[in-house]
């Protein structure tokens, strides 16, 4: 199939508010929804959007079981969905609030692949932020998982709170996080949950993206992947995120008015 027609008309619809394009159900592999993904954001970029950096999505063993696939999955993260923890978000026109629970690393230097490997990755990143990134259920994930990787695996917004600097022996596998919703606790999780250690998310991510001619650039940043499974959001809702040693992340939905 080409590529380039299928980016357009992924493009077309998603000016129409249509994310999963029905006429790609069940018709693309996972490496050509990489393909399309990548061109829908040089056509973002094209247009005025600033790519950031990149998501990792699928990092635990038991998500990839459930999914029938071999590795994780990226995406790509833009300016304007870049939010301070603390923000007050309008749901109004979300579809299907989401929240995960991460790490967001900071580069220092460039990583290109292939042949990265953890010691690489870790040297590599100057800082890192305790993070969520924030979802838009756009369409049926499960059933049409290519489609929703052509779709930027559900990305919308990613939440930060300030820069944690880390040390060459930071163990970041070993960090704890505890999640809260409206105050009540409802999960607690370590980063070995990632890939067994969010540098191997990272590693793993430089070498994907050598596939496609991609790399890592110097002050970007990555979402590492999720230590908790995804919650919802709720008009209402305030969720708070404690990581070990690294920092706190809030975020909450402003109340239903009317």
């Amino acid at each position: 199939m080409n590529i380039e027609n299928i980016v357009e008309d992924f493009w077309a619809s998603r000016q129409q508010g249509v994310y999963y394009p029905p006429q790609w159900f069940d018709r693309l592999t996972l490496d050509q929804a990489c393909q399309v993904q990548l061109g829908l954001l040089d056509k973002a970029v094209a247009a005025g959007a600033r790519q950031v950096g990149w998501k990792v999505g699928l990092t635990a063993a038991a998500i990839r079981e459930q999914f029938r696939v071999h590795e994780p999955v990226f995406g790509y993260l833009l300016e304007e969905g870049r939010l301070d923890s603390g923000v007050e978000l309008d749901l109004s026109d979300w579809q299907g609030t989401g929240f995960e629970n991460e790490l967001c690393l900071r580069l220092a230097q460039p990583l290109r692949g292939p042949n990265v490997d953890v010691a690489q990755a870790r040297a590599a990143v100057s800082g890192c932020h305790p993070a969520m990134e924030l979802v838009e259920n756009r369409g049926d994930f499960s059933a049409q998982l290519a489609v929703a990787v052509a779709d930027n695996v559900q990305q919308r917004a990613f939440v930060i709170g300030p820069e944690a600097p880390l040390t060459a022996d930071a163990d970041l596998a070993a960090v704890r996080c505890a999640v809260d919703i409206n105050g009540a606790e409802v999960a607690q999780a370590t980063g070995d949950a990632v890939m067994g250690d969010p540098y191997a998310s990272l590693a793993w991510l430089a070498n994907k993206l050598a596939e496609y001619g991609r790399w890592l650039e110097a002050g970007q940043y990555v979402m590492s992947g999720s230590f908790t499974r995804q919650f919802p959001l709720h008009p209402g809702d305030a969720a708070q995120t404690r990581f070990s040693d690294i920092g706190t992340v809030t975020v909450r939905a402003r109340p239903e008015t009317g």
